[in-house]
């Protein structure tokens, strides 16, 4: 495979695993891939379900206080652990690696909706809106939207909105 092709499934890998954290979706994601990192031994298996409860939990705690940052870490890292897997196998265990993980993309990405963790807080005047969460037009994204530990939002004004959490419009 190209190198350019497997990096960008790698990145899509990383960022499609870490928004499934928190979701419905999440245990049967992180055993997937713990598998597919682990390539099936049980010891290397066991030490990647390890990493990804550390990403659960750093992304629903959000210890720095910067979600965004976190996000942004995480998804990385695990883009990194994919691109390294893929990177180290060879012609047909290759091939079946990505066909696994496009399998996992696919399955989330037609499932997963919208999902904020750890949002900061918002202020609306003068007529404006304030969202600290999720704001979905018109079902933007398959799947079930989750918002959790977000941030105050405060309208002040004639006019202005504030909503923590999701908003359907």
């Amino acid at each position: 495979m190209l190198f350019d092709e497997l990096t960008a499934l790698a990145t899509e890998g990383g960022r499609v695993v870490v928004r499934a954290v928190g979701t419905p979706f999440w245990p049967v994601t992180q055993r997937r891939a713990a598998k597919l990192v682990g390539r099936g031994d049980a010891e290397r298996v066991r030490a990647e379900l390890v990493r990804l409860d550390g990403t659960a939990q750093a992304l629903t705690t959000s210890p720095s206080g910067d979600a965004d940052a976190e996000r942004a870490r995480q998804e990385g890292l695990w883009a990194g652990r994919f691109e390294a897997l893929l990177d180290q196998l060879e012609g047909s265990e290759q091939l079946d690696a990505a066909a696994e993980l496009r399998a996992i993309l696919a399955s989330l990405t037609t499932t997963v909706g919208d999902t904020a963790i750890g949002t900061g807080n918002a202020m609306a005047h003068g007529g404006g809106s304030a969202i600290t969460g999720i704001r979905n037009a018109s079902g933007s994204r398959p799947g079930p939207s989750k918002a959790a530990h977000t941030g105050d939002a405060e309208a002040a004004g004639p006019g202005s909105s504030a909503v923590t959490g999701i908003v359907y419009e």
